[in-house]
């Protein structure tokens, strides 16, 4: 039954859009009446947030895609940004319904959920890439491929906190203006605008080093 809700649900978003999403047009599609909905979704933002995995498939398979080209951990984590990027620039409606919209309780749990229900979304995917994937907060994400740069040498502890946070912020910027229609950016100028950025500041990391220790003297 709960599966029924969000197939019904992603199918709404993949032909209507987001912001289309009604509870009734889901009961409806399921088969249901929408009183029945609220017996599996405290909120409809969690239907939301369900549905819009589902239309983020392409997005995970995809992005193992991109890591498996990097020769290193920097290049990885540039490529890492670079698919979500283009992704979520693409389809600012679901990715905020994933990762921005307030979902009112643990996240994590909802991933937890999402993938006991939908084990198959992950067959394709790397190990090491799992436990990323199963992590909501964006920071945490960034900060996970960070730590791997930083563990093989490429960076130090004094940088690693400072790109994550800035390069979380330019995608935001950009983010923003796409979703609110601020910009007239299409997805691959939007990236490609985003990551000329993200790689100066992570090429760039040594500056991060003087700063820091100049906080530490």
């Amino acid at each position: 039954m709960w599966k029924y809700f969000v197939d019904a649900t992603a199918e709404i978003i993949e032909e209507e859009g987001v912001e289309n999403v009604t509870i009734r047009k889901v009961a409806d599609r399921a088969g249901y009446n929408s009183a029945t909905i609220y017996n599996y979704f405290s909120e409809i933002s969690h239907l939301l947030f369900f549905a819009s995995m589902r239309c983020m498939q392409d997005y995970t398979n995809e992005v193992a895609r991109y890591i498996e080209r990097g020769k290193d951990p920097i290049d990885k984590y540039l490529l890492a940004w670079e698919c979500f990027c283009q992704y979520s620039f693409k389809q600012p409606q679901i990715f905020h319904a994933v990762f921005i919209m307030d979902l009112g309780e643990t996240p994590e749990k909802l991933l937890e959920n999402y993938y006991n229900f939908y084990p198959n979304d992950l067959i394709n995917i790397p190990e090491d890439l799992k436990t990323i994937l199963f992590q909501h907060s964006l920071t945490k994400r960034g900060r996970s491929m960070l730590e791997i740069a930083l563990k093989e040498g490429y960076l130090t502890e004094g940088n690693v906190d400072a790109i994550n946070e800035i390069t979380l912020l330019i995608w935001q910027g950009m983010f923003t203006n796409l979703l609110n229609n601020r910009k007239s950016y299409d997805a691959q100028q939007a990236t490609e605008i985003v990551m000329s950025y993200i790689t100066k500041i992570v090429r760039n990391a040594n500056l991060f080093d003087e700063e820091h220790n100049n906080k530490q003297s």
